[in-house]
């Protein structure tokens, strides 16, 4: 595709970006418009999925037919075959006449099934037979109806392991796959977080009538090496809010970092999990494993701080040594292997990722203080020290207590919880 072609269509839906992902999924979007074929567009919440049905839609031959955009994820699951199948009268409680679902009203046009990955199964039969034969049938009916509609499909969820865990049909996705279109997220796509900054900055001014906010250099460097979890749609919101409520219009890599949330390492694509109470122990087990590593870290670096400093004080090595062991338990939260569940009761599901595992082993390490065998300290429950971690990072942060949510990384309401929980008010 040329260049003036590629622009535009970028000015024509208002897509702002110049790297060569994003060309190449346009790129792509264009090239298969004529061909009535079904598209699965993949990619992370907030990359601006909904775009490229639209430009499918109208550079076919569909284009002026009806184009439908149905987020399969916010309609509930007892009524999804309705609205997407229709039903009949008195099909089942409250539906007191007949309804065309949207399969019907899209005839002859597109339609763009948003969240697809969160179908249930049932549904997901449904769909397949739409697919292979054009034919379905509504809700409380026996008569099979016909519909041609071309399906343009959206996910954000990791489908080869959804199909992995049965919450997806493998056959239904290949039939959805016939052509598929990757969207970067934010953070692989170069300097077009500034662009896209820049343009949403301009349009708060614009609308309201207010000098554009604008990032000085050390703030650029900052908006480009953040991860963006929530990619362009968490960009546009960092934007307006600055726009609203920052005080300057010059904003420095400070004032940013006030308004971007802490780090959070982790693939954005989803898996669909069940819910179920083990995965939800096991999330909380593993969290308190992570407090544990941190905290273990943290008393090195106060026990390496504190021999240093006796040193200077003109101690020996020996009375350094005996001062940092006759320390309260409290600083020293030894862990013994025994007082965990075993690693067989280890849920598959684990959030955290195998390079940040704490490992039995790990927790066990903490011993390596050079205790000896007349100074062991008694092993401290996981209430014990969860309640220590979270009183040391209300010190650290002042009292402050969403710093002190961002240095545990959880959300404040987890930590007001958990303060009153230990009384630590």
């Amino acid at each position: 595709m040329d260049n003036a072609k590629l622009q535009a269509i970028k000015q024509q839906y208002r897509i702002v970006g110049d790297c060569e992902e994003l060309k190449r999924a346009l790129d792509i979007a264009l090239k298969i418009a004529p061909v009535d074929l079904s598209v699965l567009i993949m990619g992370e919440n907030g990359v601006g999925k909904e775009i490229f049905p639209r430009v499918i839609h109208d550079h076919s031959m569909r284009k002026n037919k009806k184009y439908l955009a149905v987020n399969c994820g916010a309609i509930p699951e007892g009524t999804i075959d309705s609205e997407l199948f229709g039903h009949e009268k008195g099909a089942f409680t409250g539906a007191v006449e007949r309804r065309e679902g949207y399969f019907s009203v899209a005839n002859g046009g597109t339609l763009f099934l948003d969240e697809v990955g969160e179908l249930p199964m049932q549904t997901q039969a449904r769909l397949l037979r739409v697919l292979e034969t054009g034919e379905y049938i509504p809700v409380g009916s026996s008569e099979v109806k016909k519909t041609n509609v071309r399906i343009v499909a959206a996910t954000n969820v990791d489908m080869e392991r959804a199909i992995a865990e049965k919450k997806f049909r493998e056959d239904l996705f290949y039939r959805l796959n016939s052509i598929s279109i990757a969207v970067p997220p934010l953070r692989e796509r170069g300097t077009d977080a500034l662009l896209l900054f820049r343009n949403f900055a301009l349009e708060m001014s614009e609308k309201y009538k207010m000098p554009a906010v604008r990032l000085d250099e050390e703030a650029q460097q900052l908006l480009l090496s953040y991860s963006w979890p929530g990619n362009v749609r968490q960009l546009k919101n960092l934007a307006e809010n600055m726009s609203v409520t920052s005080e300057t219009r010059e904003i420095t890599a400070d004032i940013l970092r006030e308004y971007l949330p802490k780090e959070k390492h982790s693939s954005q694509m989803v898996s669909l999990t069940d819910g179920s109470s083990d995965y939800s122990y096991g999330k909380e087990r593993d969290f308190l494993y992570k407090l544990i590593f941190e905290l273990r870290r943290d008393v090195s670096d106060l026990r390496s701080e504190v021999l240093e400093l006796r040193k200077k004080m003109g101690m020996g090595d020996a009375d350094a040594q005996r001062d940092f062991r006759a320390a309260p338990n409290s600083m020293l939260p030894m862990m013994k292997a025994e007082n965990y569940p075993s690693k067989s009761h280890t849920h598959a599901a684990s959030p955290i990722d195998d390079d940040e595992k704490i490992t039995y082993m790990d927790v066990e390490e903490v011993k390596d203080m050079e205790e000896t065998e007349e100074a062991k300290p008694q092993a401290t429950s996981l209430a014990e020290v969860e309640k220590e971690v979270i009183k040391q990072a209300l010190e650290k942060a002042g009292g402050n207590r969403r710093q002190a949510a961002g240095q545990l990384d959880i959300s404040e309401r987890t930590l007001y919880r958990k303060i009153k929980d230990y009384g630590l008010e």
